[in-house]
């Protein structure tokens, strides 16, 4: 087990680095095309994005790896019932957000976002089968597969932006676009992982199980509603600190464009290692659950510290490069300096951010999954509150970005609180 979690790791983390530095050749291929506007509306569209791939995901990815590794003889059966359940869910969101759309723009107050975000609903169907499929071959420990469909997904993108991006002059198109190419990625990575599938496992014989249903639903729910919970917040996030910071006089222009800096330029850099946490997280819930329902507490320990170190190194060295020289890694990447002060206050905290997210796994590995899910609720009231706070006394754009601090801090050590007294307890 101990070699199979350290191979899982290691392609997932190797995969992960690739797909991260075809991440930022399409963010340069893409900034450098739309331009600092196009970015910021781009940002603007992408909390709605999430908030319907979480919720079309339904923690259908976690739930199918957990029952597959555990029921190998019902591995088609299991898959099958997922693709039907998620499949079902997604065209529901697409007609959800078909008839929302007009809605959304005007919680915005971006008209120009109208036909981006309707193109959300064209991946949707595409985005849950692939989770899905993506779920069954890391229940089987092929975590080559995911990586492998998620390099032909990014090519995929790349040639695309490179073709079609540049001859598009209206940045609304091409934002619209850019989203809507989603399809074709998801599409072309379903398709390479069909061609791994075992010969006895077909999409063409999809049958529906009534007993598995219950078995997924009560994995995916619970895992679901944390993650929810934090989209949900994250898609509100631009709709709250717009309304609020208009009702204090600042422009709408002002909040788009420095919300776009910081989410699309600084954010973006400081989370280029989060592919390493999701490695980790990916791999570590089976070794963990397994070692908890044992009663291997020293074991547990060993890992979680081990976890944490590994996780704290990678954030503290590259924070640290990021922090010392952020108009380098800005002008390289995105042709521009802007987010750079933003880079700098946030850097030392984000640190916290990567240990997270490993921390928020081992959680749901020994049975602790409402506590990850209070500790995200907890943490969003706190996080309003002073964005509410921050806003009336006139703290500008840092009333989104102080904030974010806290959060992070907080959920980060809740987490590891909980984890240790639980550690402790038996």
């Amino acid at each position: 087990m101990k070699n199979n979690f350290i191979k899982g790791t290691l392609i997932l983390i190797i995969g992960g680095f690739i797909t991260k530095i075809l991440g930022m050749i399409i963010k340069i291929i893409m900034t450098r095309n739309i331009g600092e506007e196009g970015i910021s509306l781009y940002m603007l569209t992408l909390p709605t994005y999430n908030l319907f791939i979480t919720l079309v995901s339904s923690g259908m990815q976690i739930s199918t790896t957990k029952l597959i590794s555990e029921n190998k003889i019902r591995k088609n059966k299991i898959l099958s019932t997922s693709l039907i359940i998620t499949i079902t869910i997604s065209f529901i969101l697409s007609f959800i957000l078909l008839i929302s759309s007009k809605y959304i723009i005007i919680l915005l107050h971006n008209e120009k976002l109208y036909y981006p975000i309707l193109s959300i609903s064209l991946s949707l169907p595409f985005i849950g089968i692939s989770s899905i499929i993506k779920g069954y071959f890391l229940g089987i420990n092929k975590m080559h597969v995911q990586v492998i469909s998620n390099f032909i997904e990014q090519i995929i993108r790349i040639l695309l932006f490179i073709i079609v991006l540049p001859k598009i002059d209206n940045i609304i198109i091409s934002i619209t676009f850019i989203i809507g190419s989603n399809l074709i990625s998801e599409l072309s990575s379903i398709i390479t992982m069909t061609l791994f599938l075992p010969k006895k496992i077909s999409l063409k014989n999809i049958k529906y199980d009534k007993g598995i249903k219950k078995d997924i639903l009560n994995i995916s729910i619970p895992s679901t509603t944390s993650r929810f919970i934090g989209t949900i917040s994250y898609f509100f996030e631009p709709i709250i600190l717009t309304n609020l910071l208009i009702i204090n006089g600042y422009s709408n222009n002002y909040i788009t464009t420095e919300y776009g800096i910081i989410t699309g330029y600084a954010m973006q850099l400081l989370l280029l290692p989060s592919f390493f946490s999701m490695a980790i997280s990916q791999s570590i819930i089976p070794l963990i659950s397994n070692a908890y329902i044992n009663n291997r507490n020293n074991y547990i320990k060993k890992k979680v510290k081990e976890i944490i170190i590994l996780s704290f190194t990678i954030g503290f060295i590259y924070s640290l490069l990021i922090y010392i020289n952020p108009d380098f890694f800005l002008t390289t990447i995105y042709n521009t300096n802007k987010g750079a002060n933003y880079i700098r206050i946030l850097a030392p905290f984000f640190i916290l951010l990567y240990i997270q997210t490993p921390l928020t796994s081992i959680l749901q590995s020994i049975n602790l999954a409402k506590e990850s899910m209070k500790s995200t609720i907890y943490g969003i009231i706190i996080k309003i509150v002073l964005m509410i706070i921050l806003s009336f006394l006139k703290f500008g754009i840092f009333a989104f970005i102080y904030p974010m601090i806290i959060n992070i801090i907080f959920v980060t050590v809740h987490n590891y609180l909980k984890i240790k007294k639980e550690l402790n307890s038996f």
